[in-house]
């Protein structure tokens, strides 16, 4: 997540700054050629030109509601998350034990496993839901090259050193017979809620706990599972790629031709306009790159990019708040952003 009031320009060239390169050579080029060869042929009026970029608009700002509607979204799940890690620990802390044979030290031990193996959920079901997907750039780039993907992703996620350490997480606050279970599920979020059930349903059986109290638990671990299946379908369903593939070839061919048009417009001004047609080119080119670029980028809300939902810093948030009900004195911080971005 950008947390600056505005997008820096390291932000912007590291998004777009291939695509201007590219659009100044062509926009060059076809002023060179207008110039010094005087190749009338290939230019074409400037009412079409502007009859496609006008449908591209409407195009590209359908693209990027549907991005920002999947994008919002995301980010009320992980607040619905937020609130509900919150009530299942002041209910675990807050229900008394009916049996006075339960120690009070049992008791206390069973309590903090349950807070201590939410908050590794929680780093858990962040990790799944960072593997890329084969739509999503990060997997794009890394088939293009390992190379460029270790570059540009240090670059958008701000090198921030806790991304990979999940864990360093699981084992904090997971036993090490339950950390050891990771390899052999292939949803290990899923995992940790039905063992969440199981204790809760044994706290019941010993009389820690009255079964409505357990039906309570039971009520906040089920929106978990609600919670997270509501992730997990923005994350393996993309924004149909008809969609997003259409705006992306419409804007390939809007600039492509924006040259052609704008040239002899700017030619009637004299032989300086040909070249002042050049920076206006680039400058219309590169805005409707940028719309493009932003619904694009924003359409993968878990990507792990800086247009992203800040999953480590609600992570965090939460884990704070749990630990301080646990009456745990030594807190970490909370999550700082880096560069302007907040991850």
């Amino acid at each position: 997540m950008i947390t600056t009031k505005y997008v820096n320009y390291k932000q912007i060239l590291n998004l777009s700054g291939f695509h201007v390169i590219l659009i100044s050579i062509w926009c060059t080029l076809i002023a060179v050629l207008f110039h010094f060869f005087n190749w009338q042929w290939m230019i074409i009026p400037w009412v079409p030109v502007a009859l496609i970029g006008t449908a591209e608009a409407f195009l590209v700002g359908f693209k990027n509601n549907q991005a920002y509607d999947r994008l919002w979204e995301a980010r009320k799940i992980w607040g619905g998350i937020v609130n509900s890690s919150r009530m299942l620990g002041s209910m675990v802390y807050s229900f008394d034990a009916e049996d006075e044979k339960i120690g009070k030290f049992e008791l206390e031990d069973r309590r903090r496993k349950i807070v201590c193996r939410h908050i590794a959920w929680l780093y858990a079901f962040r990790d799944q839901l960072l593997i890329p997907t084969e739509w999503e750039h990060i997997k794009v780039e890394e088939e293009l090259s390992k190379k460029t993907d270790h570059k540009r992703n240090r670059l958008i996620k701000a090198g921030f050193p806790d991304y990979t350490r999940t864990p360093l997480f699981l084992n904090k606050y997971l036993s090490e017979e339950e950390a050891e279970q990771k390899s052999h599920y292939k949803n290990f979020a899923t995992y940790l809620i039905a063992q969440q059930s199981k204790d809760v349903n044994e706290l019941k059986n010993i009389g820690a706990i009255s079964e409505f109290n357990q039906m309570q638990l039971q009520e906040c671990l089920n929106e978990f599972y609600t919670l997270q299946g509501q992730a997990e379908r923005i994350k393996k369903f993309p924004l149909p790629r008809q969609f997003a593939s259409t705006a992306f070839v419409f804007n390939v061919i809007f600039i492509m031709l924006l040259p052609l048009g704008l040239v002899s417009e700017f030619a009637q001004l004299g032989d300086w306009g040909i070249w002042a047609s050049i920076p206006f080119c680039i400058m219309i080119g590169w805005m409707y790159i940028i719309m493009e670029l932003v619904g694009d980028y924003s359409e993968n809300p878990f990507e792990g990019l800086m247009f992203d939902i800040p999953m480590l810093s609600i992570c965090r948030t939460i884990e704070i708040d749990l630990l301080q009900m646990t009456g745990e004195t030594e807190l970490p911080d909370p999550i700082a952003s880096k560069n302007g971005v907040l991850v």
